[in-house]
């Protein structure tokens, strides 16, 4: 048979055909041989803080679920996988994606990390944080967690399975840090809450807000998982990124000694913190020495500090220096405010006392203002205009933008003497 093929086959092929087969059968063995050493997992391991479950893969790629039991050293309030990838070899800030969630926001969570992942993240892969007051539910984990693709899991974990390559981690909040104090006059505080419910003020008489914004004034930036971290941006559920970003924003803070950055600025319910300012300008009358002689008093008030205008920075959008918020000043300052109750005698939203803190104990050139960044919250949208909006590829309306709404503060920070160099 061999002597047949040789002979009468062999013959019938001409020189073309045979370079042809040749260049064919190469190029099989190829392919096979990088099939067979494949890429390397493009991720290194799953560890544990606080550990409830861990999700580690093997080296057949599949996904196994550990139960790994507790130990005393072990904080009571933290739990849960922080899963960990390699990381890209450019400089990075030492910085987080933080956002605070309930298992019933799923939705908005995948809305919102699906966007900035698409916009910002991909390319940089800065760890998430995702803080909850209530253990995070296997279902809220696997939807957020990308990596992993195991046997069983939902048709809709593979539809969000490549939202981010970064690592993530889920944390909870200690309650001594998110409960209404056990000091606080609850008559007293219940007084207020029916006060603003008859005002029609929303989240008049929730206490759960009321939680949440003591402990994103005063204690988000000491949570263990945080605390590795110098800087942050805060992101909510449910909410629109409209750019490209091919910049670092952390390192674009760092690089020009920046403290906090925003986007969109409007003033604060009065009825929510009549006491508020009274209450800061006994502060600094008792501290002038943490009041920064380059500070942004214009921004806050309209009479050189006898009154406040309301203006804050809308603080669900926020890039900042936990730092600044661990330093002296801002440390004695809330607890200044905390042990003054205002946030359950009325409804002190940590927008405003960011705003206030920030604006007076570090220079007016450490804000800045984040006006190619397009983002939407609820009805409010800052959009870019002109070139920005056009670099930036941004699929907002640019007619759709509250900078120069009547009630935006945006022109009150403009009016601070270099707002446009910050």
């Amino acid at each position: 048979m061999q002597t047949f093929f040789r002979n009468m086959v062999l013959p019938l092929l001409t020189a073309a055909h045979r370079r042809s087969i040749i260049i064919a059968l190469i190029t099989v063995l190829c392919v096979c041989y990088f099939m067979t050493i494949g890429p390397e997992h493009d991720y290194s391991s799953s560890k544990g803080l606080s550990t409830e479950q861990s999700i580690s893969k093997d080296s057949t790629d599949e996904t196994l679920l550990v139960l790994a039991p507790s130990t005393e050293s072990e904080p009571p309030h933290s739990f849960d996988n922080i899963i960990s990838h390699d990381l890209p070899s450019p400089r990075r800030a030492n910085a987080t994606l933080l956002m605070l969630a309930r298992n019933s926001d799923l939705d908005g969570v995948i809305s919102s990390v699906e966007q900035l992942e698409a916009k910002f993240n991909h390319k940089f892969k800065y760890p998430w944080v995702f803080l909850n007051d209530e253990p995070f539910s296997y279902e809220f984990k696997r939807y957020t967690v990308s990596q992993f693709s195991a046997v069983g899991l939902s048709c809709i974990f593979r539809r969000v399975k490549v939202l981010t390559d970064a690592d993530v981690s889920f944390g909870l909040i200690p309650s001594e840090t998110w409960v209404q104090p056990s000091w606080i006059d609850e008559e007293r505080a219940r007084t207020g809450r029916n006060f603003l419910l008859k005002e029609g003020v929303i989240y008049g008489g929730s206490v759960p807000y009321r939680n949440m914004c003591r402990f994103n004034s005063g204690f988000f930036f000491r949570h263990e998982l945080l605390t590795p971290y110098k800087w942050y941006w805060r992101v909510e559920p449910d909410v629109r990124f409209y750019c490209d970003l091919d910049y670092d924003p952390f390192l674009f803070m760092e690089d020009h000694d920046k403290i906090y950055g925003f986007t969109i600025s409007m003033p604060e319910w009065e009825p929510t913190i009549p006491s508020l300012w009274s209450v800061v300008k006994e502060f600094i009358s008792d501290h002038p020495e943490y009041v920064s002689p380059n500070n942004s008093m214009d921004f806050l008030s309209d009479d050189a500090g006898d009154t406040y205008n309301m203006c804050h920075f809308w603080s669900n959008f926020e890039i900042g220096d936990m730092d600044f918020w661990r330093g002296e000043a801002y440390t004695k300052f809330f607890n200044f405010l905390e042990n003054a109750g205002g946030f359950y005698y009325e409804r002190w939203g940590d927008a405003p006392v960011h705003s206030i803190a920030a604006a007076l104990f570090a220079r007016k050139d450490q804000l800045h203002f984040f006006k190619d960044i397009g983002y939407k919250h609820a009805e409010f949208a800052h959009c870019p205009q002109g070139r920005q909006w056009r670099q930036g590829h941004c699929s907002c309306n640019p007619n759709d933008n509250f900078d120069f709404a009547q009630n935006s503060c945006l022109r009150h920070f403009m009016r601070l003497d270099d707002w446009m160099f910050g």
